[in-house]
């Protein structure tokens, strides 16, 4: 999910990373805290001591949200779910599962453990802060304590609000999960709360730059906008696996895709079959037997002038397992493999004959027709 993240460490199995957008949001707390916050709670400091207070506050915030992921993690592999990572990032962090809870129940009780530490959190940095108050007046230990519980308070109710990806959006998605049955049909009421929810927070950063609060509002917009892309993205992913399961290449592929042989020359090959039968991903088949493929990839280091007198054998991409996969391969191993590789096209293969060809385009063209179709009978079933 994130490919520019660092590892820090491991704890207890997990690896911990952190990305480099964490950095900008540091720096903004740090300052934030230095400049305003503390000021203001508790003035007639040096500049020095407020920006020692606002550093310790943020990584202790910082390991807040850590501990907050950690419960997640914690109680995910209770249930026999793998945890591929925890990273800290812009909007704060994130435990990667290996794999979605395949029960309401799980996913309950997984989405809870959160919410529930940063109770926790506040109410121990709230009583820490109490103690601390009586026995050093005068001292900025409090403060800073005060501040971990407010915040930690803040951040429970914040991901306990009905609005997936939250927290609290996946509790609604489990409860509507356990009475329905049907988690796809959940997934997606829980994503239009979310989705209503991010709309909102943009609409309060917008009219928060109205009135001034420049820093606010643009805070608002970047977690409304972070909230909107990650609910459509669970309800396209969570559509995906309910629509490709038990799908194998061999039932989306073209099963008769266009060819050309190896004696054909570059210009007819472009002319006759790029253009006029409008193929960009073609295989080289000779005999019945499967050579290769030609795309404008392999066209774009000939120029133009020598593709009269230059064939497909010439240049063809041989037949190699990067581009070619199985007809019984599943569609979600074709589609891990697509993201990690970043190649759209294949030829599906078996004992180096033909198949068919299947791209991302066919794959997202099913996806799309799949939906269609269940929101129709959904509201057919409503009617």
């Amino acid at each position: 999910m994130f490919s520019d993240s660092i590892r820090l460490f491991s704890l207890d199995g997990f690896e911990i990373r952190l990305d480099k957008s964490w950095l900008l949001i540091a720096a903004l707390i740090t300052w934030s805290l230095a400049q305003q916050y503390f000021p203001q709670t508790f003035p007639d400091q040096t500049p020095g001591t407020y920006l020692v207070m606002g550093l310790f506050a943020c990584l202790c915030f910082f390991g807040s949200l850590l501990l907050h992921e950690l419960a997640h993690s914690v109680v995910a592999r209770r249930f026999g779910i793998g945890v591929k990572s925890i990273t800290l990032f812009l909007f704060g962090g994130v435990a990667e599962l290996a794999s979605e809870p395949d029960r309401p129940r799980v996913e309950f009780w997984i989405a809870v453990a959160g919410p529930a530490m940063s109770l926790f959190l506040a109410f121990g940095f709230w009583i820490f802060g109490a103690f601390t108050e009586l026995a050093l007046r005068q001292s900025p230990i409090p403060v800073v304590l005060h501040y971990l519980a407010l915040i930690n308070f803040v951040l429970a109710l914040f991901n306990l609000v009905p609005a997936f990806p939250l927290d609290g959006g996946r509790i609604l998605r489990a409860a509507l999960w356990h009475r329905t049955g049907d988690v796809l049909r959940a997934t997606e009421t829980a994503a239009r709360s979310g989705t209503f929810f991010a709309f909102l927070l943009m609409t309060f950063g917008v009219l928060s730059l109205f009135q001034g609060a420049v820093f606010a509002g643009f805070w608002y917009i970047l977690i409304g906008g972070f909230v909107l892309m990650a609910a459509r993205s669970s309800y396209q992913t969570q559509l995906a696996e309910a629509v490709f399961d038990h799908k194998t290449v061999a039932m989306l592929m073209t099963p008769d895709p266009v060819t050309t042989r190896p004696d054909v020359t570059l210009d007819e090959f472009v002319n006759h079959i790029m253009i006029d039968r409008r193929a960009s991903f073609v295989p080289v088949v000779e005999n019945g037997v499967l050579l290769g493929h030609m795309d404008h990839r392999v066209l774009e280091g000939i120029d133009r002038e020598n593709w009269p007198g230059m064939h497909v054998d010439d240049i063809f991409a041989g037949l190699t397992a990067e581009a070619s996969v199985a007809p019984y391969m599943p569609v979600k191993d074709l589609m891990a493999l697509i993201a990690q590789t970043g190649r759209r096209k294949f030829m599906v293969v078996e004992d180096h004959r033909l198949c068919g060809v299947i791209t991302l385009s066919d794959v997202i063209r099913y996806l799309r027709v799949s939906d269609l179709l269940m929101h129709r009978q959904n509201r057919t079933t409503k009617t």
